[in-house]
């Protein structure tokens, strides 16, 4: 963003309520003033538009899935939608009162964060979500006077984004009151214009549950194919191994030789043939470029690159907003060699989160993060990127054998390269065609949703600059 001088005056700093000698909080009183007067656009407060504000509960006591209903933190919280993998959700019993419950339209934020760039995410309640619980530290908005489908698309804008200098700032993170809240501003564009940017959220949102929902129906029909009832694997308390089992890997931890992750792989590979990971892919880690290096917020330049660390895989892809960019010149030096149809795997922290990259995606990954692509030796086997991610995505075949090679390495999770040793069952053609298929229809919805998620941020965040 070019750099920009404001005046304002003592009094306007004494009279302020909030007591605020902040620059970026007159600049943004400045940025709605120059938009009052030389646009037709309407401004009014989330107080003045009569938007409903309210809080989630602490809940600290979960339940398993089959018997609870998803808890909604601030990290599940991502642009338009809600990060729903089995890693970042957990579940509560449903038996709560229905205001801290979610319905369809609702927008839900996060009201504490540890910096306040890392406020500036909005996502709306859609189906799949109806009935879920908010945390304490989840504000949830409803409002009739204008459409919610406009207001999350505006609270995912630059324009929101320079309001959380409204935010409280506490020892060790920073908070939006819902005081707070109800003095953030909206700009009304033209009806046109709001209408354009109402059809692609909702669009958004329909890409997003379809999505999801064909990489389930993969994810099905593997199961199905595979002929395995995995739900009959025992899963003994207590166990003993020898001292060979062992010290053959030289993994001295109970997960390696846990026999529910030792004997599902094996019923697996007596009904398919196998092939470690390391025979029919590459695995390259990413680079570390320095948190000096990092921009955030309104110091985030327009040719900056997401920086791609473990959190920012959700939903099978990667998050269009992540935490921090990092400056052009370095992603030129790194030359990552990443592109579409690549496969990401989360090699530390959050073992096992899986993405493939569109081709809307231009990105730095973090070394935590590997980048796996076929070989030419994957071909005899008919195996394709698709058919890759969507067997990493299934708990008893990849997760399980994740588990076994985990280690912590000072403070962080790890499997270091045994990501190599991970087995692959190798389907028949058939399935694997049918997987193939599935899978590359769903990221071919992806790749359309972060299209008009862009499109959606440059049309309003347009108007910024005016």
């Amino acid at each position: 963003m070019a750099l920009k001088t404001i005046t304002t005056t003592k009094s306007a700093i004494t009279n302020c309520e909030e007591k605020r000698l902040d620059v970026k909080y007159f600049f943004v009183n400045s940025i709605f003033d120059v938009l009052k007067n030389k646009s037709k656009c309407d401004i009014k407060s989330l107080d003045e538009l009569d938007a409903k504000i309210s809080s989630g509960s602490y809940i600290d006591t979960y339940t398993s899935q089959s018997k609870g209903v998803p808890y909604i933190r601030v990290g599940n919280i991502k642009p338009f939608s809600i990060s729903e993998d089995s890693f970042n959700l957990v579940y509560v019993s449903n038996n709560v009162p229905t205001k801290i419950k979610v319905k369809k339209e609702d927008i839900i934020l996060g009201r504490t964060q540890a910096t306040v760039a890392k406020l500036a995410v909005a996502s709306i309640v859609s189906d799949e979500n109806e009935g879920h619980v908010i945390s304490q530290h989840i504000s949830k908005i409803r409002i009739d006077s204008i459409s919610p489908y406009f207001l999350v698309a505006y609270l995912n804008s630059i324009f929101y984004k320079a309001q959380t200098a409204l935010a409280t700032h506490g020892d060790t993170r920073v908070e939006l009151t819902h005081s707070q809240l109800k003095k953030v501003r909206v700009f009304l564009p033209q009806q046109k214009v709001v209408d354009s940017i109402v059809a692609k959220s909702k669009e958004i949102i329909k890409l997003n549950s379809l999505s999801l929902a064909i990489i389930n129906k993969a994810q099905n029909y593997f199961y199905q194919k595979i002929g395995i009832d995995f739900s009959k694997s025992q899963k003994e308390k207590y166990y003993s191994v020898n001292l060979s089992n062992i010290s053959r890997e030289n993994l001295w931890t109970p997960s390696y030789s846990y026999p529910l992750y030792v004997n599902t792989l094996k019923t697996i590979q007596q009904k398919w043939h196998t092939v470690p990971l390391g025979e029919i892919a590459t695995a390259k880690k990413g680079d570390e470029v320095g948190s000096a290096n990092y921009s955030v917020g309104l110091d985030k330049k327009d040719n900056d690159i997401p920086f791609i660390r473990t959190s920012d895989l959700i939903n099978y892809e990667i998050d269009q907003s992540p935490d921090y960019y990092i400056p052009n010149e370095i992603y030129q030096d790194l030359k990552q060699d990443v592109k579409a149809g690549d496969v990401l795997y989360n090699n530390d922290g959050k073992i096992g989160l899986v993405a493939i990259l569109t081709k809307q995606d231009k990105v730095i990954i973090q070394s935590h993060i590997k980048r796996l692509r076929l070989k030419a030796e994957a071909k005899k086997y008919n195996l394709t990127p698709e058919y890759l991610f969507l067997v990493l995505t299934i708990k008893e075949v990849a997760r399980y054998q994740a588990e076994r090679y985990t280690v912590i390495q000072s403070t962080i999770p790890t499997i270091s390269n045994h990501i190599l040793d991970i087995q692959i069952p190798i389907l028949d053609k058939n399935s694997i065609d049918e997987i193939t298929k599935l899978v590359k229809e769903a990221f071919e919805l992806k790749d359309e949703k972060k299209k008009l998620i862009k499109e959606v941020r440059e049309e309003i965040d347009s108007y910024f600059d005016i």
